[in-house]
């Protein structure tokens, strides 16, 4: 009966032991989830080793945008593949999103990076950190041509749309105190209410307005506003510097050996080139970039 009664008691505690041991596994310890490995098997903290999740959006064309077949393409989709493929990863997963929630879902670790010709500022900053920048431009006002919208002034008085959560939000706050500011959740809808007449136009970048212009007869790219002071940067969360290291790295890698210049070319065909993004053998001239978002 003692014999008995002590296997009872050994058994119990072998159990909880294992148990212990299995629930410390699973918590990956300080909050980390399980998947996101060491330091050893999972230098840049990725949600799962080996693969890199990204936030981005489906309608911006040529920056990020779905194709024919739901697959991600365009100029920030192919450079940030790149440069993840020379930190060594080669597994990007991309997810669309919509802009407005997109550096809140990257700082709470719903996404590993945030892809989306995202505009560095000091505001967005708070939320997250990011890369070193690639890309920088202009904002435009998309409007029907029958309008008349020449300028600024013009907007006075009338419904302006704009994406939730862009640059071209906070600058038409700041500056059209005149304008009724009308936010969409991506550019298909607004682009959609200036047709239908609901806005009189949209303010986006100047690549995604220059590709909407080409898609309807009726769209005039009305005006354009220099933004150098905010390029496009990848974003990812709070205090994951290595991750952040590894782009920087590879974002200077593929400037220096010419591929960014080489997507650049292919996305944007006859827009101006920013110079600071060369071959440091080539920057010859006082950049003149294109748009953020």
């Amino acid at each position: 009966m003692r014999t008995s009664t002590l296997l009872r008691r050994l058994s119990v505690a072998a159990l909880a032991s294992a148990v212990a041991v299995a629930l410390a596994a699973c918590s990956g310890g300080g909050g980390t989830p399980a998947s996101s490995g060491s330091a050893d098997t999972n230098p840049y903290g990725l949600i799962e080793p080996g693969t890199i999740r990204v936030g981005s959006l489906g309608d911006a064309k040529p920056y990020t945008f779905t194709d024919a077949n739901g697959e991600f393409t365009g100029f920030d989709v192919e450079l940030f593949t790149d440069v993840a493929s020379r930190a060594g990863i080669d597994d990007v997963v991309f997810t669309g999103t919509d802009f407005s929630g997109l550096l809140s879902a990257v700082a709470n670790g719903q996404y590993d990076v945030g892809v989306a010709a995202i505009g560095i500022t000091d505001e967005r900053k708070k939320t997250v950190d990011f890369s070193d920048g690639y890309l920088a431009g202009y904002l435009t006002v998309l409007t029907d041509a029958s309008k008349g919208i020449a300028d600024e002034d013009d907007l006075a008085g009338q419904r302006l749309g704009v994406v939730q959560g862009t640059l071209q939000e906070a600058y038409a706050v700041k500056n059209f105190p005149d304008t009724d500011i009308v936010r969409f959740p991506d550019n298909n809808s607004g682009v959609a209410a200036i047709n239908s007449g609901t806005v009189v136009g949209l303010f986006l970048d100047y690549e995604n307005a220059k590709t909407y212009g080409e898609q309807y007869d009726n769209l005039d790219l009305a005006i354009n506003i220099p933004s150098f002071d905010a390029p496009a940067g990848f974003a990812a969360k709070h205090g994951n510097d290595a991750l952040v290291d590894a782009l920087n790295d590879g974002l200077h890698e593929a400037m220096e050996d010419g591929t960014w210049k080489e997507l650049y070319q292919k996305w944007f065909p006859g827009s101006p080139m920013p110079d600071m993004y060369l071959p440091s053998d080539e920057q010859t001239s006082t950049p003149e970039p294109t748009a953020t978002p």
